[in-house]
């Protein structure tokens, strides 16, 4: 079974950024879309982002819009979500995964965006 390793996380004003990466090891990463999810204190995990295959499309909730990017290096078998003017709703363990999930979740990264 493939780990899912996310780290980059941490403790940040509002207007900061960040950006996250994601690790997998095995091939089934490498073989399907990949999604960044959160979940907030309180709330269901939700998909914020995800890119395609072969990494020609990304999708964004609406509330990310313009602000998170997601790519993918497969070679490295990574993907990374930068993340840029945060605000404290983006508060949350982020964690990456294949869309649909089809891997074990891993440790996730904390983000918090407080003043």
């Amino acid at each position: 079974q493939a780990e899912l390793v996310e780290s980059g996380g941490g403790a940040v004003e509002p207007g900061g950024s960040l950006r996250l990466s994601c690790t997998a090891s095995g091939s089934m990463f490498g073989r399907f879309a990949v999604g960044w999810y959160r979940q907030a204190p309180g709330k269901q995990r939700e998909l914020v982002a995800d890119i395609s295959l072969d990494g020609l499309s990304t999708n964004y909730v609406d509330s990310v819009k313009g602000r998170f990017t997601i790519w993918r290096d497969h070679g490295q078998n990574t993907a990374y979500l930068y993340m840029n003017n945060l605000k404290p709703d983006d508060t949350a363990v982020y964690y990456c995964n294949t869309k649909p999930t089809y891997l074990s979740w891993g440790q996730g990264t904390q983000v918090i965006v407080s003043a």
